[in-house]
């Protein structure tokens, strides 16, 4: 080992924790060589086992709390310490929600180089758990032949077996069981990734919290699907608010959940579910937000920051299916929405016509090419609203968009560093971002959704 890392793999260490990352773990130093440690605390002083040993830094396991974080809580999940869905439920509510903050201000000041840049409070949840509308879980076999069926441990493909999961609807725990009883009671096999055998791969489970409709998507290996039958009427008598029972086929040796082809085995093809006034049509391979209680918190400061009076024309890139295209039709002109998913056009195209919005036209293409064409058809936009992937904004489409001057931006984004990298590029092309707020969407996770205020400063 180079000589100049101070820790070794294996060996326990004494260290404090003075820092989080950006997945929620803690941050602390040895000899100035940094290890992160997850589920430790800012403050706390920890016994850990160094687990992993790269050039620059190290990932160590807590062997024992020598100093407590006040913050500090028991977990109500008794897999949490294994199962990779959820990692900060180990901090108070309260807590998490200013960590969340911080996360955003240190990475606007560092990355961003942005100064005097107000980061409003996070807007939490009034209830951190069950809030989840969807679920996907993968479904296998453990080492004793049984089967499992939950989420992946962390960094691996090893199914963590699940009874209860504390952020999905409780209607996802019901399904479940049946299913696990229903592929015992039928010797029915799961999906084998390694040699691509077995039948059920996922089970999906979609709740509309508004209308109380319930979908189940199983998904399997090929066409067949033994004693359906059996596993459509036992849904069908124990899952309230059932409405639709699809089977989802995929056949490729992929890490893709779901496949291009349903089959309707029960109900609907559809349930609908309402964000604000507006309604959803969601099909199984529609995309909707996971927690719309906060996505309408999130839409509304949106539209807060936008400051329509009915006279605006609005561009909205990266539109996805059009959700917030329709909350900023209530109050704009016209809204022009882009988005390089064709099937993601088609769903906001449905989406405004039952929903008798008129004043929106959805365009397919990449934002940064199509943008550039409606500014030279003639298009200006007053305000434009940008809510693009994790990665960030295309430069090219930045530079656009700065150059058009529309009197706004409002960015939305589910990532506080790629966020802080766009706005200081954006502060070099003339838009000054005046104000951030944060919104937690997903609680006892460390990912923050933020909406940022920006103006032009060069006017």
């Amino acid at each position: 080992m180079n000589r100049s890392i101070p820790v070794e793999k294996n060996k326990e260490y004494i260290i404090e924790i003075n820092g989080l990352g950006c997945e929620g773990e803690g941050v602390g130093k040895i000899d100035n060589f940094t290890v992160f440690v997850p589920q430790a605390i800012v403050g706390e002083k920890i016994k850990v086992k160094i687990v992993k040993v790269k050039k620059n830094y190290a990932y160590g396991r807590v062997i024992e709390i020598i100093e407590s974080s006040p913050h500090r809580i028991e977990p109500v999940c008794d897999i949490y310490n294994r199962c990779g869905g959820c990692n900060i439920q180990h901090l108070d509510y309260n807590f998490q929600l200013e960590i969340k903050k911080q996360r955003v201000i240190d990475c606007i000041s560092r990355m961003g180089k942005l100064k005097d840049v107000v980061v409003h409070s996070t807007i939490g949840m009034k209830q951190p758990y069950r809030y989840r509308n969807k679920v996907q879980l993968p479904v296998g076999v453990n080492e004793k032949g049984e089967t499992v069926i939950g989420f992946y441990a962390p960094r691996s493909h090893n199914i963590i077996d699940m009874k209860i999961c504390y952020i999905q609807d409780k209607i996802a725990d019901d399904v479940i069981l049946i299913m696990k009883k229903w592929i015992k009671n039928n010797k029915i096999k799961p999906y084998d990734e390694i040699h691509h055998s077995g039948i059920i791969r996922h089970i999906m489970v979609r709740k509309a919290f508004k209308t109380g409709e319930v979908m189940v998507v199983i998904v399997t290996n090929g066409n067949s699907l033994p004693c359906k039958s059996d596993l459509v009427n036992l849904l069908k008598d124990n899952i309230e608010g059932i409405c639709s029972i699809v089977q989802n086929i995929n056949d490729k040796k992929t890490n893709v959940i779901l496949g291009r082809q349903c089959k309707l085995l029960w109900g609907k093809d559809t349930i609908t579910d309402y964000i604000g006034r507006f309604k959803f049509n969601i099909s199984p391979l529609s995309f909707f937000q996971v927690n719309p209680v906060q996505t309408e918190i999130l839409y509304n400061k949106v539209l807060e920051y936008a400051e329509l009076t009915g006279e605006e024309t609005v561009f909205d890139a990266y539109c996805g299916t059009g959700t917030i295209s329709l909350f900023l039709s209530e109050k704009a002109k016209k809204v022009y929405g882009v988005e390089i998913i064709p099937e993601a056009i088609k769903n906001a195209v449905k989406n405004a016509e039952i929903n008798g919005v008129v004043n929106t036209e959805f365009i397919v293409g990449k934002s940064e090419d199509e943008i550039p064409k409606l500014i030279k058809d003639g298009k200006k936009a007053d305000v434009i609203v940008v809510d693009p992937p994790r990665k960030g904004c295309d430069e090219k489409l930045l530079n656009c968009i700065a150059g058009s001057l529309p009197k706004k931006i409002v960015y939305v984004s589910c990532d506080p560093s790629t966020l802080a990298r766009d706005l200081g590029i954006l502060n070099e092309l003339g838009y000054k971002t005046i104000e951030i707020q944060p919104v937690d969407m997903f609680g006892n996770t460390a990912h923050v959704e933020n909406v940022a205020l920006l103006v032009c400063s060069n006017k």
